[in-house]
């Protein structure tokens, strides 16, 4: 229901998964509350994802019958994060996202979370499982949403190309919309569309409510308990993507909404509130399209990366925010351009495999036309399309040919990890678990993720350094509670999300870690402004 009244218990600045979850705990509790969005849809970035939530120990998890031990998960986090400041933060995650989902899964609205099984990202590291800790919401259909379903921010490929969806919502559209449903059947609830915060109310210290342009004009929603935002990060914000990206980015290849430019961030800091990591990213390599935007890339199964110079200088198949992080890491301390890099394949890839669309098809000429996807019959000819040098192209194509056929590459090692190894198996990405999807890659190589590159014409397509979101924003405690510099609490106000630093600091333990923190963060942001408390 529209808000038509200008005070409330509760407001929460942004409509992605965790201002939806924090909106709906609060109006659950009893508390009258109110989202305000900027856009004219719902769901943020969330809407874009799998909505996979990395949650140790849940019970999802063992109904799937898969032991997962809660401390194995807090070693795991204390070695990737490696950061003593923030493991109030983790304590807190850990010990509240059980007690999440069983509180969602009492409302009927919500369905039954399940398990699939995701490697974790840093496999080998003390506490990581190879099935992973992911848990994900059940699909809903669009009759049983209603009128809310246009409400709904569409997914990437319905918003930039106009594919039709289906009846049926999955994913983070699925976890937007059952949690949009239950919000509203609270009777506590409310939403405003079209609305950007500019300033947070301030009053002997509190703050108090927010002021926001609504329909082109400025109004003040006031917030009797206190204030959660949960806008996103500021990953289109040109200006401090410049200001404090270790790397040229100006967030023109952001995964994340396009209207996310930093509002609360901003607003936070106005009123004293401290940030940190705001030099982070939910990295991701994205393979640019036709349309000269990046999709978001992972599961490399054939063919190799090179850089400005040519050459191949990574597992191209690793987990996806590792394999940003390594084209950051390099672009940085190289002084080689790694930040654009090129996918060298060649036909009998592409016709496994195909580009862009149906294997069974050909590749649209869209592709060519565009230069997204260049041809060409010998190595130096493709070469000199992309401008690297055709010498240590070849060298580096050469090099990976002889990997294939030992079945060991013995530079990066791809295909011997968990994660790589599911690529093995899975037809599309992410695999659909009601779907018998391990169907194994028809191949006799040693190793099915080094099949060689030998079988003209050769093919380039361009990787960037992309991602999925900011990850630096204000600093929090462990009630979601935003802080100022000296860690004393900013009464009333709260974050959550990309508006939030990070729990996992530059770290991306597992899929779902971003959408999770967003949600745990929001309930426990709830949980305090209604007076309850988490388990302990």
């Amino acid at each position: 229901m529209p808000a038509d009244q200008e005070t409330y218990d509760v407001v929460v600045v942004g409509s992605g998964g965790g201002g939806l979850i924090g909106a709906y705990a609060a109006a659950a509790r009893g508390l009258r509350t109110l989202v305000l969005e900027k856009t004219a849809l719902i769901g943020g970035t969330t809407s874009y994802s799998g909505a996979g939530l990395w949650f140790p120990g849940s019970a999802p998890i063992s109904r799937a019958g898969i032991e997962d031990d809660p401390e194995g998960a807090r070693t795991y986090l204390r070695d990737v994060v490696a950061d003593k400041s923030r493991e109030p933060l983790q304590d807190a995650y850990l010990r509240t996202a059980p007690q999440l989902i069983d509180d969602l899964e009492q409302n009927p609205l919500f369905g039954t979370f399940t398990y699939q099984p995701v490697p974790e990202y840093f496999y080998g590291r003390p506490g990581s499982t190879a099935t992973g800790r992911t848990v994900f919401p059940q699909e809903i259909s669009v009759a049983e949403l209603g009128e809310l379903a246009p409400l709904i921010r569409r997914s990437v490929p319905q918003e930039r190309w106009g594919i039709d969806e289906g009846p049926v919502l999955v994913g983070g559209r699925a976890l937007i919309g059952r949690t949009l449903k239950a919000f509203l059947a609270t009777g506590n609830g409310s939403y405003l569309l079209e609305t950007a915060l500019t300033d947070l109310l301030v009053e002997d210290g509190r703050v108090t409510g927010v002021v926001a342009v609504s329909g082109g004009e400025r109004r003040t929603f006031r917030a009797t308990r206190g204030v959660i935002l949960a806008a996103g990060g500021f990953e289109h914000n040109r200006e401090m993507r410049e200001q404090y990206s270790p790397v040229p980015l100006t967030g023109e290849w952001s995964h994340g909404a396009p209207e996310n430019t930093g509002d609360a961030i901003l607003a936070g800091r106005a009123i004293g509130a401290a940030t940190d990591l705001l030099d982070e990213a939910w990295y991701v390599p994205g393979v640019v399209q036709p349309d000269g935007r990046p999709v978001f890339h992972t599961g490399t199964r054939g063919g190799i990366w090179v850089n400005a110079e040519g050459e191949r200088f990574m597992n191209e198949t690793q987990p996806y925010d590792r394999a940003g992080h390594e084209m950051a890491r390099l672009q940085r301390d190289t002084g080689i351009t790694h930040s654009t890099a090129y996918w060298i394949f060649d036909h009998r890839q592409l016709e496994r495999d195909g580009f862009g669309g149906d294997p069974e098809q050909p590749v649209r000429p869209e592709w060519f036309a565009s230069a997204a996807l260049r041809r060409a019959d010998t190595l130096e000819e493709l070469a000199e399309l992309i401008g690297v040098p055709p010498e240590k192209l070849r060298k580096s194509i050469e090099e990976y040919n002889g990997y294939s056929k030992s079945g060991v590459d013995e530079r990066f090692h791809r295909g011997e990890a968990p994660w790589d190894q599911m690529f093995q198996y899975i037809v599309g990405y992410p695999a659909d678990p009601r779907q018998n999807y391990l169907v194994p890659l028809a191949t006799d190589l040693a190793n099915p993720l080094l099949i060689p590159v030998d079988t003209p014409p050769y093919y380039a397509a361009t990787v960037v350094l992309s991602d999925i979101g900011t990850k630096g924003g204000l600093v929090t405690d462990e009630h979601a509670r935003v802080l100022r510099s000296d860690a004393t609490p900013i009464e009333g106000l709260y974050a959550t999300g990309n508006t939030m630093a990070a729990m996992s600091g530059s770290a991306y333990p597992g899929a779902g870690t971003p959408i999770g923190s967003s949600l745990v963060f929001a309930y426990l942001a709830a949980l305090d402004l209604a007076g309850a408390a988490s388990n302990e």
